[in-house]
């Protein structure tokens, strides 16, 4: 076998790549005029900030912002929320932070589920660093707080 690199690690830059894009080039970042929900997250550990902001029409996500300060992880983490809630209900909102959740806690999730987080996954090797993991899921956890105040 030539070279050291395997598939594996391949797989690490990609996701790598995606994060740092999302870091350096965040989604959904404009304030939303009058949203209907309207909440803030920090983590006094390690000072990271997200700040979420959501129009909800007919049950469905049909605005989100998204803005902060922190790490890569969680500002990155916070963007990738942000690019798959716009359209999407409630109650797939919930259920993809249940997916986050899992992942993070390194549960096996199906192929079905792995597609459903699209580039989210991504933060899957975040749960090899526990510390982190608090980083990721600052957004997450906001906006499910949000979702079922």
């Amino acid at each position: 076998m030539m070279g050291g690199t395997s598939g594996l690690e391949h797989l690490d830059e990609l996701y790598e790549s995606i994060i740092l894009d999302h870091y350096h080039n965040p989604r959904n970042t404009d304030p939303l005029e009058s949203p209907d929900i309207d909440v803030e997250a920090h983590n006094p550990f390690c000072g990271d900030e997200i700040h979420i902001q959501l129009d909800i029409e007919n049950g469905k996500v049909s605005g989100v912002s998204v803005s902060g300060q922190g790490c890569a992880i969680s500002q990155s983490s916070a963007s990738l929320l942000a690019e798959m809630l716009d359209g999407t209900e409630a109650t797939e909102a919930l259920e993809l932070v249940s997916l986050v959740r899992r992942m993070m806690r390194g549960d096996e999730l199906s192929e079905e589920e792995q597609d459903q987080l699209g580039d989210t996954i991504a933060l899957e090797g975040v749960k090899r660093f526990p510390v982190r993991i608090k980083c990721a899921l600052l957004s997450w956890t906001a906006l499910e707080d949000a979702l079922n105040g």
